[in-house]
């Protein structure tokens, strides 16, 4: 079988979700570096990877994926007896993990995502932070985060009291929250304070980081 390859970009939180991903399951994978500074994204041979030119793409001998949340949901079935759980396969609580999955896509990322963007991405670019995108979205994180703070005080992770996917997911955009202002939403509520510092210090993140 063809080795594993993750197309992608160091910088990238798609990207990190799936590498961080691979080293949990403790898969051997080869990491092809995408130059987006120069649009390679956005042309061919790139393009018959992930024909919406973002990263990650990603190969698995003759299965090609692209989505980041799809591509972690096949490696943690395929791989299913391979390095940390991640799911289980109890259904009562595969589905547990399956809201919660739902919640850091639906809930969590959309403000996350804006507050990477502006306080971390921009600041890398020279490019000026929208103040007024920060509030906004800083007002909204702080709404989920509230609703997290009672869930982790019922349970050590999202889904129960095992780290899964649903942790996981959340992991690229603490690395650039944590390191900017908005990381005074998470430290101030108590619980979600310490799951953010327990799955931050996870071995498989570090080396997703290149620690």
């Amino acid at each position: 079988m063809a080795a594993r390859k993750v197309h992608g970009s160091p910088v990238s939180t798609a990207t990190m979700r799936v590498t961080a991903c691979l080293y949990e399951k403790q898969l051997e994978f080869e990491f092809v570096p995408v130059d987006m500074a120069n649009q390679q994204h956005k042309k061919e041979p790139y393009l018959s990877l992930n024909p919406f030119g973002q990263v990650p793409a990603f190969e698995d001998g003759d299965l090609k994926l692209f989505e980041s949340r799809a591509i972690t949901n096949y490696i943690v079935h395929q791989y299913a007896d391979q390095g940390t759980e991640l799911i289980s396969r109890d259904l009562k609580k595969m589905a547990i993990t399956g809201v919660w999955l739902e919640v850091e896509s639906q809930q969590h990322d959309p403000p996350a995502s804006k507050l990477v963007w502006e306080l971390g991405i921009k600041p890398l670019f020279g490019i000026p932070t929208d103040p007024k995108a920060v509030e906004e979205n800083e007002a909204k994180l702080g709404a989920v985060l509230d609703i997290y703070e009672k869930r982790l005080s019922q349970s050590k992770y999202l889904a129960g009291d095992c780290f899964t996917l649903a942790d996981l997911h959340h992991l690229p955009s603490l690395k650039y929250l944590m390191n900017s202002e908005a990381k005074k939403l998470y430290e101030s509520r108590p619980h979600v304070s310490a799951w953010v510092a327990d799955i931050t210090a996870r071995p498989a993140w570090s080396k997703a980081l290149g620690k």
